[in-house]
């Protein structure tokens, strides 16, 4: 049996997964805004 592909480091494995996680948090974000009316600095006590 062969080994497999590396899924850590700079493969496309990881960056998929990187930009679709990005993608999501992106979205949270921009959703808690929306719901709350305050930025997601303001959520986080930052100002």
């Amino acid at each position: 049996m062969a080994d497999p592909a590396p899924r850590f480091g700079f493969v496309d494995f990881a960056e998929t997964w990187n930009g679709r996680l990005a993608m999501l948090g992106f979205v949270i974000g921009l959703a808690t805004e929306l719901l709350t009316g305050q930025s997601i600095l303001a959520q986080i006590g930052l100002r």
